[in-house]
């Protein structure tokens, strides 16, 4: 039998290679396939939250750049990713925390329970509006008429539609040549949309900012659902801290961490958008002006919550099984149920985000909101790349 020499501090150990080898190799078997700490270890938790480039997802870069991952004892490395990309690294353990829109990610929980949301971001973005020269003043005006939507049907500008119309009594319905559907979807670049207006190939369009409030700036729209104003979605999230489940079962003191970390962070952007924008372009993690990046920001509210975010993770749900970008099948209750873990137990509450207190950075705090006029303006002279809203091309 070979055997070989361990030393344990001073003390050499002899021991057989084969027992050994089979005691490793068990060892290794054992371990999760995320490779998660599952319990308190010296030295920080290894994680990896992804990103897309977005200038909503602020919070993370600001959770990385100035150290809250770092003070909740996390070893943090950003991966940047795409849309499909980050459902399904998410689902398979690859990543272990984002924040990302609620709609996006309740229709991939409905496919595969993977994915846990643990805290509300910030609230939306998302519009639905009329050409500026159309005969639509109301939400049910835009009967028998053509909306374009960013990029492709249910995305979520075009999601957010569809929650509107129903909310309205009308027949949004996503199957080509529906006799019953009360209107035609047509899906097209983000950048295409204005032509489509200006040629009268689209009556309206489904938006997100900046892209709604430089349309509006330019006068070729006008505004007749905003998700950050209108009730009942005025108050409603519409990007969540997400989690992997695989990371939600092993280790929740490390969810909670991550958690707390990007939550910190939302306060920390509210407070700072200015310097949170010059943050993510100076590290490249969105390519954008930082003047142009700060007025994106500054329309965002940035005003993290726990128990708001659960309610409104139920009433997407609702809404999207109305709508029917949920299965007909799909209990918007159990969906709800599924796709949130408390992680009070943890220090995930709103009696702790209370007393979360941030700095305020020196001139960087919110810019002078422009109007829709000049932020177009400033648009023309510095186009975005597209990554300032929640679609890409």
């Amino acid at each position: 039998m070979r055997f070989i020499t361990l030393w344990i501090g001073r003390r050499p150990i002899r021991t057989a290679a084969t027992v050994l080898t089979i005691a490793l190799i068990a060892g290794l078997a054992a371990l999760p396939s995320g490779c998660h700490r599952s319990k308190d270890e010296d030295g920080p938790t290894k994680l990896t939250v992804a990103y897309l480039g977005l200038t909503c997802e602020a919070p993370i870069f600001v959770a990385k750049e100035k150290g809250f991952f770092e003070e909740e004892g996390l070893d943090v490395d950003l991966k940047r990713t795409d849309w499909d990309g980050l459902r399904e690294g998410l689902g398979n353990g690859r990543f272990d925390a984002n924040h990302t829109l609620i709609m996006y990610l309740l229709q991939a929980i409905e496919k595969a329970p993977t994915i846990k949301i643990t805290g509300g971001i910030h609230t939306g973005c998302l519009r639905l509006q009329a050409g500026a020269k159309s005969d639509i003043k109301t939400v049910a005006d835009f009967k028998g008429k053509k909306v374009g939507v960013p990029t492709h049907l249910q995305s979520p500008p075009h999601m957010f539609a569809c929650r509107v119309l129903v909310a309205h009594d009308m027949n949004p319905s996503l199957t080509p040549g529906d006799k019953n559907n009360d209107l035609e979807w047509v899906a097209m670049p983000p950048g295409d949309l204005e032509k489509a207006l200006k040629d009268g190939r689209v009556d309206g369009v489904a938006t997100s900012d900046p892209i709604g409030t430089i349309l509006v700036g330019k006068g070729v729209v006008r505004t007749i659902a905003d998700q950050a104003e209108d009730e009942p979605y005025a108050k409603e999230f519409c990007c969540a801290s997400v989690v992997s489940a695989e990371l939600a079962k092993e280790n929740p003191k490390a969810a909670a961490k991550v958690t707390r970390a990007l939550l910190k962070a939302s306060k920390w952007v509210q407070e700072n958008p200015k310097a949170a924008a010059e943050l993510a372009v100076k590290n490249e993690y969105v390519s954008s002006s930082p003047e142009f990046n700060a007025q994106a920001l500054s329309k965002l509210k940035y005003i993290p919550a726990v128990d708001e975010c659960q309610k409104s993770v139920l009433s997407a749900a609702k809404e999207m099984k109305k709508a029917g970008l949920l299965k007909e099948d799909t209990d918007p209750e159990k969906i709800a149920k599924r796709a949130w873990i408390d992680l009070s137990e943890y220090g995930v509450t709103d009696e702790w985000l209370k007393g979360v207190k941030v700095e305020k950075v020196a001139n960087g705090g919110r810019p002078e909101l422009l109007d829709p006029v000049r932020f177009a303006a400033l648009f023309e002279k510095k186009p975005c790349c597209g990554n300032c809203c929640c679609i890409r091309d």
